[in-house]
């Protein structure tokens, strides 16, 4: 299927979902992160839900991360020009909500793309490659490229991947991983 058709009927499928449904199914995918040999890096770089998407609760793999003394990333969209500055979660990091609905920081201390060791990448489905749909702005693409070639990717999915997505661009960044709460799936 193509992206656009691909975003259309994974919104739908998520949107369907319960919100007991999407924290049960939140928690799968948090325990399920705890299985993977992921835990001696520094920086991971982690995203908030956008909750009215019925996005996955990253805040259970934040507390995972801050309890292994790791440090946390965060993300800040321009909408501008379509970047990511990504800033390092401290007690002192005041959060704002942007006009996507996502909490995200205002300010704090910046970390550069090279730092990161780990991202874990939103998206609304996967394929049996590891290519992804994400909305479709194109921005976690162009922040991954800037990223090490050592930086691991792991997607984080509600739903099994989908056997082939079939308009993948040559800039389109491919996981290593992606965890759903049924598997871990290694690329």
């Amino acid at each position: 299927m193509l992206k656009k058709d691909l975003r259309v009927f994974f919104k739908t499928k998520r949107n369907s979902l319960s919100e007991n449904d999407c924290k049960e199914l939140s928690l799968e995918i948090a325990n399920r992160s705890l299985n993977m040999a992921i835990w001696d890096y520094t920086n991971y770089h982690i995203f908030f839900p956008i909750e009215k998407n019925n996005e996955i609760d990253t805040q259970l793999i934040i507390q995972i991360i801050q309890g292994k003394d790791k440090n946390v990333v965060l993300p800040k969209t321009n909408f501008n020009d379509k970047t990511i500055t990504n800033y390092l979660l401290t007690d002192a990091t005041l959060m704002t909500i942007n006009e996507q609905g996502i909490s995200e920081p205002d300010s704090g201390i910046k970390i550069n793309e090279d730092q990161i060791d780990l991202v874990f990448v939103p998206l609304l489905c996967f394929d049996k490659f590891g290519d992804r749909v994400g909305y479709g702005g194109g921005y976690y693409d162009r922040f991954l490229k800037k990223c090490s070639l050592k930086t691991i990717k792991i997607g984080l999915s509600f739903f099994e991947p989908i056997e082939k997505i079939s308009d993948v661009f040559l800039q389109d960044i491919k996981l290593d991983y992606c965890i759903t709460p049924e598997k871990i799936y290694k690329f």
